[in-house]
């Protein structure tokens, strides 16, 4: 998926929620899953490790197909460079990356 979401994707954010400290990442990658909840930690079904989440507001609506809401999640692959300094992405970012320092409910 790209990092590069649409706004009405992201206006129904309330917070996001680190489970890591994310001052020492150059980079997480970010998805939008689907999830039964709007609130608290979603399922994560990925190789790797979730860096964090977003909660949504109390109006936000689901997905009209699957019934699901869409949060955003971010999280680090086992080649990511905090995991293989020396690996794949020792120079450069996959293409879902974001800086996690400019992440904020809504952009």
């Amino acid at each position: 998926m790209s990092s590069m979401l649409q706004d009405s994707q992201l206006a129904h954010e309330e917070a996001v929620v680190w489970l890591e400290d994310m001052e020492h990442l150059d980079y997480v990658r970010q998805a939008l899953d689907k999830s039964t909840r709007r609130r608290g930690k979603p399922r994560y079904e990925r190789d790797g490790r979730m860096i964090g989440y977003v909660n949504l507001l109390p109006d936000a609506g689901r997905d009209p197909d699957s019934g699901l809401f869409e949060r955003r999640t971010f999280f680090l692959l086992p080649h990511d460079r905090p995991n293989d300094p020396a690996g794949p992405y020792e120079v450069g970012a996959p293409g879902e990356a974001v800086d996690p320092r400019t992440i904020a409910p809504g952009r």
